[in-house]
């Protein structure tokens, strides 16, 4: 296990991506970034909130939630302050840790350069479009889905993409499912990862 934050230097831009503290390792998981021009703290394990049910309808752990994303909004804060901006930074995860990226980014003050969300939802959906930011609405989300997940089933993706939509510029939302897959990752879904980086975060 990876431990719990990375010392990140240099200008390059910030990829955070957060996954459930059970989870592992890094393999798998993990994209390449493109030759040196990211800087990734990856795979950071989390458990700031409570799940209290992954359907649509299931009661949520709001103060947990919102206390999550003021921890990564600190640490958004201390990047930007280190002369890295904010639409350089990307936010990324994978189940919970997919969740709690997409609710950051979308009520983070700071225009963001976008979102990688793997096997996940919007936590406190009920709450948007009004919750969100107006820094969000350019956002890019890359929204990648197992189509057998049994832990968060696809529709809760689909229905997260939807809403989604209605939050950020449409166009800006992929949403990309993929056949035989679980609560897991697969390499057509790592391809896609990585070239949603490198059209997000082309180097300057």
């Amino acid at each position: 296990m990876l431990p719990p934050c990375l010392e990140l230097s240099g200008k390059r831009p910030r990829l955070f991506f957060y996954m459930d503290l059970e989870t592992q390792g890094t393999a798998g998981l993990t994209p390449s970034p493109p030759s040196d021009s990211l800087t990734s703290s990856t795979s950071v394990p989390m458990r700031e909130f409570d799940l209290m049910g992954l359907s649509p309808d299931a009661p949520e752990d709001e103060a947990g939630i919102k206390k999550a994303a003021e921890n990564i909004k600190a640490l958004i804060e201390h990047e930007m302050k280190n002369g890295i901006p904010a639409n350089r930074i990307v936010l990324g995860g994978f189940s919970q840790g997919g969740a709690l990226s997409l609710y950051t980014a979308l009520t983070c003050p700071h225009p963001l350069a976008g979102i990688v969300a793997l096997s996940c939802w919007l936590p406190l959906h009920r709450a948007f479009p009004q919750a969100a930011n107006g820094s969000a609405k350019d956002l890019a989300i890359l929204q990648c889905h197992g189509e057998l997940d049994p832990m968060v089933p696809v529709r809760f993706g689909a229905l997260t993409a939807e809403k989604l939509r209605s939050v950020v510029t449409p166009a800006r939302v992929q949403f990309k499912t993929y056949p035989g897959v679980m609560h897991s990752s697969c390499p057509q879904e790592m391809a896609a990862v990585k070239e949603f980086l490198e059209k997000l975060l082309p180097p300057v």
